[in-house]
């Protein structure tokens, strides 16, 4: 990722680019992608493909200023915490749904080692953490987003927990962003994928977070959810637009 790119990444996020990288710079980066870049699946119903090249990933994060789900937000924000001068690994991770666990590179997460430690670095898991965890941390770690805690598995894993509920059972090898390609064509493909069955539109917000689910725009604010029913697809457009800043010219529609 060349300078210009770097600029223009930092723009779309509305950061200044840090005089150094360190653990305090990091945690405002990880915060402005989360209010600024949507988790969204949205090209899966607009018969768009989604591409883990480099390029395709800049261009539709950086150029184009959509979001994507996990492979796409971290990769891309993989990219530009290199180029400002961290060491940045891909990891795997399964995802547990209730007491099951998903299957491997169901999910991608960053880990990130600055001169002051290791980070967990996650800014693709939709609602989540809002600042990095402390990868050799063993204790809750408290965030806005609930108490986190990262517990060693007996194969040398990490399960991630949330509130004391498991999200995600992390890899520590690191990977390349081809060792994603076939869960990610399988999560934009198959039917049994939760991404193909529903849209959404997710962002972290200064007090809770905004998500449009459908036709459905759901605030939540200091722990208080409503939720608006959006009647016409012009009311859908604007909301991506207003709340999200994403133009589309038609609403995205999952089909049977």
């Amino acid at each position: 990722m060349d300078d210009t790119t770097v600029e223009a990444y930092l723009e779309r996020i509305g950061v200044a680019r840090p005089a150094e990288l360190d653990a305090a710079a990091l945690a405002v980066l990880h915060r402005a992608h989360l209010t600024t870049v949507p988790f969204e699946n949205l090209s899966l119903h607009l018969s768009e493909s989604i591409s883990l090249e480099t390029d395709d990933l800049v261009d539709k994060i950086v150029t184009r200023r959509r979001g994507g789900f996990c492979y796409e937000l971290n990769g891309t924000f993989a990219l530009l915490l290199c180029a400002l001068g961290a060491d940045v690994s891909l990891a795997g991770a399964a995802v547990f749904g209730g007491d099951r666990l998903g299957p491997p590179f169901d999910h991608m997460a960053l880990i990130v080692q600055l001169a002051g430690g290791r980070w967990l670095v996650d800014v693709g898991f939709g609602d989540h953490s809002v600042y990095p965890l402390a990868l050799a941390g063993r204790q809750e770690q408290a965030d806005p987003g609930g108490r986190f805690q990262l517990i060693e598995t007996v194969d040398g894993d990490l399960d991630v927990l949330r509130d004391a509920k498991p999200q995600y059972r992390l890899e520590l090898r690191e990977r390349s962003l081809s060792d994603f390609g076939p869960t990610c064509w399988y999560q934009q493909t198959s039917p049994a994928s939760h991404f193909t069955r529903s849209t959404i539109c997710s962002r972290l917000t200064d007090d809770g977070r905004i998500s449009l689910s459908g036709r459905t725009l759901i605030r939540t604010i200091d722990g208080s959810r409503t939720e608006e029913q959006l009647m016409t697809d012009d009311d859908v457009l604007a909301a991506y637009r207003d709340h999200f800043s994403v133009h589309l010219d038609r609403v995205p529609v999952v089909r049977p």
